[in-house]
């Protein structure tokens, strides 16, 4: 524990490396988890998909508990 996904337009794979490594730090650093406990899937969904796959379905449902919102 934690298992972060991140939903993102497409990334090269070494920056999606990247990411999960400063997220992985930034745990470890915030909130004393160790490297062990983190896990952190990062997919990838097109630009023309995002407002159906992502938006619609995970975000406006969700808008009241997000701590940090989009400002679209």
């Amino acid at each position: 524990m934690p298992h972060i996904t991140i939903k993102t337009y497409p990334l090269p794979e070494t920056v999606k490396f990247e990411l999960a490594k400063e997220i992985t730090n930034l745990l470890i650093n915030k909130a004393g988890k160790s490297e062990n406990a983190i896990s952190i899937a990062i997919t990838d969904v097109p630009e023309s998909d995002w407002m159906e796959q992502v938006y619609d379905r995970e975000i406006r449902p969700n808008l009241s508990t997000l701590y940090k919102k989009p400002g679209y």
